[in-house]
């Protein structure tokens, strides 16, 4: 079966690099803090739902030019439309919104989001749909829905940031709008490590890469787990996780492994 490249891929609404099996999503609109627009809504939707027919990436990292990561929809682009739209208008663009987070939890390969400056909006829900988040002293990340009039309950936040930080510490940032900040996010469990921006991408990448050299099929599996076990007993949570593991005993890099361990190596994985 022919797979997709995503290094042949040039997309119109943000820089895609890939290096090593890592892909590197850059939001490329500085001069505006990098927000996000209908037609980059709808391509970061496609892409992450065409990852999962790649053969050149395992990971990805999303992140902002110019020292911002996103300041969210645009408030010309986006925001001003959709106070003239009706009720269809305005349910396909936050279906639209949605399908965005549904396509990178669904997307098989960890994402990483390294976040400088301004994280805001849409821009926080990206950063939280990530797996794992590194983050600047300067990131400030805020759920400001409710500050333009809308509710917190925007692309899933209701549901998954409580997961991660809390339900109180949610329900303070999705009902005021303030920021959080780096170090609020970090003792709060929300980015795995705060690094100087001149670092940040870079650790993102490192990061990256070591999971790019692990056991791909596996990492898929636990992503894949990490997501679908939020709505099961522990009962099914147990055989989801026994299934996954006996799938992922019969790959070869489950026999790599215990052959390298035997010979006192370093295993070699090549994800399947």
């Amino acid at each position: 079966m022919y797979k997709l490249k995503a290094a042949e891929w040039r997309p119109e609404h943000f820089k895609l690099e890939v290096a090593d099996r890592v892909a590197t999503i850059t939001l490329n609109r500085p001069e505006r803090k990098n927000p996000l627009t209908f037609e980059s809504y709808a391509e970061l939707r496609d892409t992450f739902h065409k990852l999962q027919y790649v053969d050149d990436v395992r990971t990805v990292v999303i992140t902002g030019a110019g020292g911002n990561f996103c300041s969210g929809g645009d408030v010309h682009d986006i925001i001003g439309p959709l106070t003239k739209m009706d009720m269809n208008g305005l349910l396909t663009f936050t279906r639209m919104t949605g399908n965005l987070v549904k396509e990178m939890r669904n997307c098989p390969q960890p994402i990483i989001s390294a976040v400088d400056g301004i994280c805001a909006g849409a821009g926080a829900i990206v950063s939280m749909a990530s797996d794992l988040r590194y983050a600047t002293p300067e990131a400030k990340t805020a759920f400001l829905f409710v500050r333009v009039g809308l509710a917190g309950c925007d692309m899933g936040a209701c549901s998954i940031l409580p997961r991660i930080i809390g339900h109180g510490r949610a329900s303070e940032l999705l009902y005021t709008g303030r920021s959080m900040s780096a170090e609020e996010g970090r003792a709060w469990g929300y980015f795995n490590d705060i690094v100087p921006a001149e670092k940040v991408l870079g650790r993102a990448q490192e990061m990256a890469l070591s999971l790019a050299n692990g056991p791909a099929f596996a990492h898929s599996m636990t992503k894949k787990c990490l997501h679908q076990e939020w709505n099961q007993t522990i009962e099914q949570a147990l055989e989801t996780e026994a299934e996954a593991q006996a799938i992922c005993m019969q790959t070869q890099d489950f026999t790599r492994a215990y052959n390298a361990f035997v010979n006192k190596q370093v295993p070699k994985f090549e994800g399947n």
